[in-house]
This record gives C-alpha cells, sequence and structure tokens, in this order.
C-alpha cells in the first residue's frame, strides 16, 4: 500500500529535530503537524504529547524524524537521529532529510521488528498548514470524535489539523522548553495584539447587549402596539430600518458562539456592513453640516414644490380642455378638474405654513445620518413620499373612480348575456332577468360607457405620476437593500484571502527525479464569487411588494392600488 505523508510547507526550513503527527492506519497516511527541533528532552516531549492528546482527542505523536543538512554529509546526525526511534516507539518509522536547497528530499520508512529501510512507494504531499487551518473544510468540532470514522480521508487530515489548534498555540507568547515550527512560529506580536483585542471586546459586548437590551424592550412594549404608532412604525421606512438594524446589533453582541463557517461569516458580514453604513452616514453628516448645506437644501425646497404645483396645475387645465384634441365629458371633466385643483391649492398652503419650520427639520433629520447611511436614505423615503403625498391622493381617487366603472361595466356586461356572478361559489352562473332590470341595465351601462374615456385619462395621468414618485422611491430602497444584504466582508476575503470560503482541494504534480517520492502540492479551491453572494447573502426588508410585471400590469388596468409599503411579515431570504 502507499505511504502518503502530509508535510506542512512552513516546516520546509525548519532545523533538525523530530515529526510530531498522527498515524491514520486505515489510510496508510502520516499527517505531520509541527518539527521539534534540538535541543529537547525526550521525557517532556512525551509528557506534553499526552497533554495535548487529552486537550484534543487526536492521538497526536512522534512519527519520525527530521534532517535539514546544509552540509552535504552529516552522518553523526543521521544515525542520531535514526537512534531516536527506539525513544520513541512508532511503527514506522518515518525519516525526513533535505539536502542543501535541493528540491527533491529523501524520504524512507525504517521497521522496527525487521531493521528494514523502505524508499519507495512514498508520497510527499505539501500542504499550507495556515490555509487547512483556516479553511474550515474539515469536520464540525461537536462531530471532531466521530470525524475520522465518517469523513474521507481528505475529511481526516483537515479534521486533524483543526483540531490541533492547542498544539498551535503553545509557543506563541512565551517561551517554553519546547522548540517547535510550525504556521504559528512567525507570528507572535500578531497573536499577543489579537488576543488583546478579543479580551477588551468582551465589556464592550457586554455594556452594548445590555443597552440592546433596554431598547428592544422598549420597542416590544405594548405602548406601540396601539393604533397611530403601530399604523407609523409599520408604514414609515425609517422605522424598519431601526427594526432591522436593532436586529442586527442584537446578533453581532450576542455571547452565542456560532454553530458552523455560514453562522460566523453571517456575523462578520453584519459587522462590516454596519460599520461601511455608519462610516458613509458620518461622511453624508459632515458634508450636510459643511458650508450651510443644509440652509441652501431648506432654501430651493419651497422653490421646487412651488414649481411642482405649478406644473399640476397647468396639467389640470390641460386635461379640462381638449387633451390631444380627445373629446371628453364636459361636466365630468370640469368637476373632476376642480376636485384635483382645490387638493393642489390645499397642498400649496400647507407648504407654505411649514417653511419656517423645513430648514430645522432638515438639520435634526442631518443628525440622523450618524445612525447609517440607510437611515438618511430611509427619511428621504419617507420625506418624498410626505412631499408627494397630494399626488398619492390624486392616484388613489382615479384609481377608485375607474375600478368602480370597470367592475360596473363587467357587472353590466353579464346582465347582457343572461349572467350573473354567485358569490358564494365563486363562478358566473346563468339567470333570467325581467324587461324593466334590462332597461335600467342598459341605460347605466351606456352612462359608464361614455364616461370611461374620461374617467381613464385622468386615472393614466396620476398613474404615471404616482409611478414616477414609485420608481425614485424604490431606487432609494434599492440602494438601502444594497448596503444591508451584500456580504462585504466574504467578497473582501474572495479577493484578498480566498482560501478562507474554500470549496474543495486539488493536487499538483510537481518536478519528479528516479529514485525519489512523488511531491505532490495540495491547493484550495476557493468558492466561486456567485457563490459567496448566494450562500453569504444576509436577509433583507424591502419597502415594495414583489409582484410579477403580469401581475402589476393586470393591477393597472383593474384600476387596483400598488401600495408601495410591504406588508408586515413580508421577508426575503
Amino acid at each position: 500500500m502507499v505511504l502518503k505523508v502530509f508535510f506542512p510547507s512552513c516546516c520546509s526550513s525548519a532545523e533538525s529535530g523530530i515529526l510530531i503527527g498522527r498515524w491514520i492506519s486505515e489510510q496508510n497516511s502520516a499527517v505531520i503537524l509541527a518539527v521539534v527541533h534540538f535541543p529537547f528532552i525526550p521525557v517532556q516531549v512525551k509528557h506534553y504529547l499526552r497533554e495535548v492528546q487529552q486537550v484534543t482527542k487526536v492521538s497526536v505523536s512522534v512519527l519520525g524524524s527530521w534532517n535539514n543538512s546544509k552540509q552535504e554529509k552529516e552522518e553523526s546526525l543521521s544515525e542520531f537521529l535514526e537512534d531516536l526511534g527506539t525513544i520513541f516507539s512508532h511503527e514506522p518509522w518515518i525519516q525526513i532529510s533535505k539536502e542543501g536547497d535541493s528540491k527533491f528530499w529523501n524520504c524512507s520508512t525504517l521497521q522496527k521488528q525487521s531493521d528494514i529501510h523502505r524508499e519507495e512507494e512514498i508520497i510527499l504531499v505539501y500542504y499550507d498548514q495556515r490555509k487547512v487551518m483556516l479553511s474550515h473544510l474539515h469536520p464540525p468540532l461537536d462531530t471532531a470524535d466521530h470525524g475520522a470514522e465518517d469523513a474521507s480521508k481528505l475529511s481526516a487530515i483537515f479534521n486533524t489539523v483543526a483540531n490541533s489548534k492547542v498544539l498551535f498555540m503553545t509557543d506563541r507568547y512565551d517561551d517554553g522548553p519546547i522548540k517547535m515550527t510550525h504556521w504559528q512560529s512567525d507570528g507572535i506580536e500578531a497573536s499577543i495584539i489579537v488576543e488583546l483585542m478579543k479580551q477588551a471586546s468582551v465589556p464592550a459586548c457586554m455594556l452594548l447587549t445590555f443597552l440592546l437590551s433596554l431598547v428592544s424592550g422598549v420597542c416590544n412594549s405594548r405602548v406601540l402596539k396601539f393604533w397611530p404608532l403601530s399604523f407609523l412604525w409599520s408604514k414609515l421606512s425609517t422605522c424598519e430600518q431601526l427594526g432591522h438594524r436593532l436586529q442586527h446589533l442584537q446578533v453581532i453582541s450576542s455571547s452565542k458562539k456560532a454553530q458552523n463557517q455560514t453562522q460566523l461569516m453571517r456575523k462578520a458580514n453584519i459587522f462590516v456592513s454596519l460599520l461601511i453604513d455608519v462610516a458613509l452616514g458620518i461622511l453624508l453628516m459632515s458634508w450636510l453640516y459643511r458650508k450651510n448645506q443644509i440652509g441652501h437644501l431648506a432654501d430651493t425646497l419651497i422653490p421646487v414644490a412651488d414649481h411642482v404645483a405649478e406644473e399640476l396645475q397647468d396639467l389640470l387645465q390641460w386635461l379640462m380642455g381638449a387633451p390631444a384634441g380627445l373629446k371628453m365629458n364636459r361636466a365630468l371633466d370640469q368637476v373632476l378638474g376642480r376636485f384635483f385643483l382645490y387638493h393642489i391649492h390645499l397642498w400649496i398652503s400647507y407648504i407654505h405654513l411649514m417653511s419656517p419650520f423645513i430648514e430645522m427639520i432638515l438639520w435634526y433629520v442631518g443628525l440622523s445620518a450618524c445612525l447609517g447611511l440607510t437611515v438618511a436614505l430611509c427619511i428621504l423615503s419617507d420625506i418624498i413620499a410626505l412631499l408627494t403625498f397630494h399626488i398619492y391622493c390624486f392616484y388613489v381617487y382615479g384609481a377608485r373612480l375607474y375600478c368602480l366603472k370597470i367592475y360596473g361595466l363587467s357587472s353590466l356586461w353579464r346582465l347582457f348575456r343572461g349572467k350573473k356572478w354567485n358569490v358564494l361559489r365563486q363562478r358566473v352562473d346563468s339567470c333570467s332577468y325581467d324587461l324593466d332590470q334590462l332597461f335600467i341595465g342598459t341605460l347605466l351601462f351606456t352612462i359608464l360607457l361614455f364616461l370611461l374615456p374620461t374617467t381613464a385619462l385622468y386615472y393614466l395621468v396620476f398613474t404615471l405620476l404616482r409611478l414616477l414618485v414609485v420608481i425614485v422611491q424604490g431606487l432609494i430602497h434599492l440602494l438601502v437593500d444594497l448596503i444591508n444584504s451584500v456580504p462585504l466582508y466574504s467578497i473582501i476575503l474572495r479577493f484578498c484571502r480566498s482560501y478562507r470560503l474554500a470549496a474543495g482541494v486539488k493536487f499538483r504534480v510537481l518536478e519528479q527525479q528516479d529514485g525519489k517520492p512523488l511531491r505532490l502540492l495540495m491547493q484550495i479551491n476557493p468558492l466561486s464569487y456567485g457563490n459567496v453572494v448566494q450562500t453569504y447573502r444576509l436577509p433583507t426588508y424591502s419597502c415594495y411588494p414583489k409582484d410579477s410585471w403580469t401581475s402589476l400590469c393586470k393591477k393597472l388596468f383593474l384600476g387596483e392600488l400598488i401600495y408601495p409599503w410591504k406588508h408586515k411579515g413580508e421577508k426575503q431570504e
């Protein structure tokens, strides 16, 4: 059976010593984890390995010797390393030697009972220990006991490296009696800084959790469930976004440990999304309060509102005449035109009444940008909804009137054909009508049919205006959903450290020489960008219903209302 030796590439320049790792007899494989170099005391090494086995539940032992000969021949050192096999009883005893800067190493096994060297049928696999440790291709920690039995060959290798984390953390901060070389050997200072940051984050998370519990308690109180407050909470985009961010903060500050890689990456994505959101909000706030930008916005808001009102008045005057040469019902046209003009006059009076307070309102709204750019964008969407409330009212009036006429015409059309709508069975049944009923139905059908073009024209114009406002608000909420849901941290990892998002491994054959073991390089395949976004995308809350084009066109034709706000409980995963 072919012997496979998995050797960490970080130990290729280590000094001569002994190899520590795990022997997998079922696969005839040896996983090298570290190199213990001279000087060392064998009793201390055995005691240390027993402690590691008790903690990690991995049978770590001394597998062989490592000879990094800088000179051409060091027979005394080779004999000493070979004699170490009598102290550390392991069968077979693996001997790996490297001569100078040569790419091809000597690898052999020694059977102590027969005292025979085996130099054939050996595959030397180089792997990056750091990438294997952080790739999370191994089984979860809670199934580590059954990992070697249930997992495949490569999963057993990854599981061995992952569960040996205690071995890699031994000499990070101080020098002990045992000198080892592994992937953590060169990052002692950085590890200390990371550990201090972890220790400092614990009280900060506890304080944040306490504050969030108070805020969530206030939000879940019964006072906010009464009709006026509950209505505003469900209709305003700002309240929805604040509730969404509150849930994100609760997830980040939770003391519950992530169960798997997906939950860990989701927490990291939420944290990075919050940081970028707050940073963009602070930049926006600094721009607003620099050079009196809020005053300029307040000064331009009233003229823009007056201009929009004048354009609407001109549009209504055009509709009250002969729009595009169409012959309209003059009486109905005048009634509808004056009705809408009256609403515009009321709206202009309301805007001018609020003009002294607009700058102060904008000043306080600008302060909300410190909560994040998404909160500021949601406030902007709510302001647009309030400033265009008269257009929404026009759309509702026109849609209701048009809808009544459409349903009236459809009902009278069934009367002509001797049909009626059965409400109980939800179907069209046959029915016999009297002569008086047919006469009144014909009269009403004729009136509604001749009044339909005038109503349809007003409905069409105000629906287009309403769709224009909805498109603007939809673009704003699209940007909010983009900031909330895109896994920025995962995408950055895919660019910088692709091995953290691993999808598998591949082997590349290195140079091969006769009489030397076959050399392979194990590389990690990263996830594709589409899978990264699909796997780690965060749940988002949209303020617009997810209607198809067919249902949307059907609603527009029948005059049904298109609500811009989401219903309670809608959620996009």
